[in-house]
């Protein structure tokens, strides 16, 4: 959880509140899409969530990162007032001091925040359970009405979740991959049904021009065929009127027979 934006001695930037409990940020985590959240916040959310409390991106615990630079010096400014002054009588104190007047138990199981000279007698009482289901006993009360059992099965239920998150976000991956391939595949199909029906427009003009060739060379056939009757024809006329003169004696050039006389003037 944040701290109460009330406790603070100036007006608090908005990008400097948690997304989530809407108060200032506390231990700062930075999620890709630049959104903020309180360490506490954004894993208390991470365990029944895989996505971004504010635009439903995907959302992993190894996707956060510490907050930039400058929200992590503009945070440093804030003045607040600390609330143990009873004890250790500051007023008020920067937010980059906050951690010497109000410190955090170490183990990160525990949310409790005390001063300092707490802190000690706390760490005697705070402990992890020594059955070894890794549960954290914060008082003698809690040490009594802990269940190894219980403990384990909300941490089986949690990791459960998170593998349903993963699971759900590789089928959704998965799905649109498929989807990007079957949608490649029909355009490509497409694409080939095109240049196959031009390949048989194509193929049909070669095959007219073809018919049409083949129809002119058989007409040229023909045409030479009758040339060559023709040929033949007028080689055997002419043959038969050799032969003719050759049995006649007829002048080649006259009809007189080779016996007549020729008279000189």
């Amino acid at each position: 959880m944040g701290l109460d934006i009330e406790r603070f001695m100036c007006q608090v930037n908005e990008g400097l509140l948690c997304c989530i409990c809407k108060d200032v940020l506390e231990e700062p985590l930075q999620a890709p899409c630049e959104h903020a959240f309180c360490r506490q916040c954004i894993q208390g959310w991470l365990v029944n969530e895989c996505s971004c409390p504010e635009d439903r991106q995907t959302l992993f615990l190894s996707d956060l990162r510490p907050l930039f630079r400058y929200m992590r010096n503009d945070l440093a400014r804030l003045r607040l007032r600390c609330q143990f002054s009873h004890l250790s009588g500051c007023i008020k104190t920067l937010f980059a001091a906050f951690p010497l007047h109000e410190v955090t138990c170490p183990h990160t199981e525990c949310a409790l925040t005390m001063t300092r000279r707490e802190l000690v007698e706390h760490i005697l009482l705070c402990h992890e359970c020594p059955l070894g289901c890794g549960a954290l006993i914060l008082s003698s009360r809690d040490e009594e009405l802990h269940n190894c059992v219980a403990e384990l099965r909300t941490t089986i239920e949690v990791l459960r979740a998170e593998l349903l998150c993963q699971v759900d976000d590789q089928r959704g991956e998965m799905n649109a991959r498929l989807d990007s391939q079957r949608a490649h595949m029909v355009q490509r199909e497409r694409a080939l049904k095109t240049q196959i029906d031009a390949l048989k427009v194509e193929m049909g003009q070669l095959s007219e021009q073809l018919q049409r060739f083949l129809e002119l060379e058989a007409g040229r056939g023909l045409e030479l065929d009758r040339l060559a009757a023709e040929r033949a024809e007028l080689k055997n006329m002419l043959e038969e009127i050799q032969r003719k003169q050759a049995d006649g004696g007829m002048c080649p050039t006259c009809s007189c027979s080779g016996k007549s006389r020729v008279t000189n003037v």
